[in-house]
């Protein structure tokens, strides 16, 4: 098997290793397979709480250093997600690059689970962007290290209602906060993405009376979600300038940046994409400047890796919602951990997930 981990340094360049020792991952993993097409980067950021459980994302980057960084990102922000949300989980994530509507195959996804097997549970892997449970079976034909199986097959299915029920939960949160209620009937909010998670985040804000507009890069899904849930589409590039209460960005991250931030109109940002803040130091300070509330992403988005960390016990659905449903409580707690601090929200979020590794990491020095 073609496994690429311990090349030489000299046939590396010396920006591949920056951006790995930059956020301090314990372990990157490069695969490939000429016969299948695979060109993967698993990154395992941090193990101290257990073994890293991070879904796999099927995306066409531009190039492969795109690559490379966005699993840094999402690795990392695993580990502070399972911190967080109490799970005895570490932090890692995985990209398949190509396009996920026509590059997929059975032969490329069991190439993958070898490679994900050769880890030895270090890292469980599960569905993101561009893959899904169908995805998961494949995989789990050559390793039992894989989460979100179809119900069929024991498995929790599909988490994407789990995460859009999280997020559903941090923007009532977010409202309490800012409006004194957490009712959302009336509020105008702009979901951007609907994929599997923001069609069900449109469900639920449509249940609840809010006016929704959606958005995504998928003119044919805009249409039929418009068209189901009779909300209003808006084109792609009109979607920052809107004037609504809440931005909801549910596909790729890095949105919040120098060119949306002056363009914003809303009171809140609470969404289901991961790494929102393109820098968090200087755009989640810009959004305090701009008097506009940020619920940190991998607090509220939490609700797929909730429910695929089930799936590693002993799955209980009742359960998997009753712990999705304390994303608004933990939300709230992090407000108040910001405002007695007086620190940012992203940072008083880092902190709570940060005093929680450390912990447990002196528990198991001591060990």
């Amino acid at each position: 098997m073609p496994v690429v981990t311990n090349a030489p340094t000299e046939k590396i360049s010396p920006s591949v290793f920056s951006h790995i020792t930059a956020m301090d991952h314990e372990q990157v993993m490069f695969c490939y397979d000429k016969a299948t097409g695979l060109k993967s980067i698993i990154a395992i950021h941090n193990t101290v709480l257990g073994p890293a459980l991070g879904g796999t994302r099927f995306w066409n980057y531009a190039k492969d250093e795109d690559a490379l960084i966005d699993s840094l990102r999402l690795s990392r922000g695993m580990t502070y997600k399972a911190a967080i949300s109490d799970l005895h989980l570490g932090g890692g994530k995985a990209v398949i690059i190509g396009d996920s509507r026509k590059d997929k195959s059975e032969a490329l996804f069991r190439r993958y689970g070898k490679f994900v097997n050769t880890l030895n549970g270090k890292y469980i892997t599960a569905e993101d962007v561009g893959t899904t449970s169908r995805d998961m079976q494949w995989i789990g034909r050559e390793t039992k290290f894989v989460t979100g199986l179809p119900e069929y097959l024991g498995g929790g299915g599909d988490p994407s209602p789990f995460t859009a029920y999280g997020v559903y939960m941090g923007m009532k949160a977010s409202a309490k906060e800012v409006y004194g209620n957490d009712s959302l009937s009336g509020k105008k909010v702009m979901v951007q993405g609907v994929g599997h998670v923001g069609e069900h985040l449109v469900s639920h804000l449509v249940k609840e009376g809010a006016i929704v507009f959606i958005s995504d890069i998928h003119e044919d899904r805009t249409a039929a979600v418009a068209n189901q849930y009779k909300v209003t589409a808006v084109n792609t590039d009109a979607v920052y300038d809107l004037d609504v209460d809440i931005y909801a960005p549910c596909a790729l991250g890095a949105t919040v940046n120098h060119d949306t931030i002056d363009k914003f109109k809303c009171h809140i940002i609470c969404g289901a994409a991961n790494n929102q803040l393109k820098d968090e130091k200087v755009h989640g300070q810009m959004l305090i400047d701009r008097g506009i509330l940020y619920a940190p992403d991998y607090v509220v988005n939490a609700g797929g890796l909730i429910n695929v960390a089930a799936e590693w016990e002993t799955y209980n659905r009742e359960r998997v919602q009753a712990d999705c449903e304390r994303i608004y409580e933990r939300t709230r707690e992090i407000f108040k951990h910001a405002k007695e601090k007086n620190i940012p929200i992203y940072k008083a979020a880092n902190e709570m997930a940060e005093e929680r590794l450390r912990s447990i990491a002196a528990l198991n020095s001591r060990s």
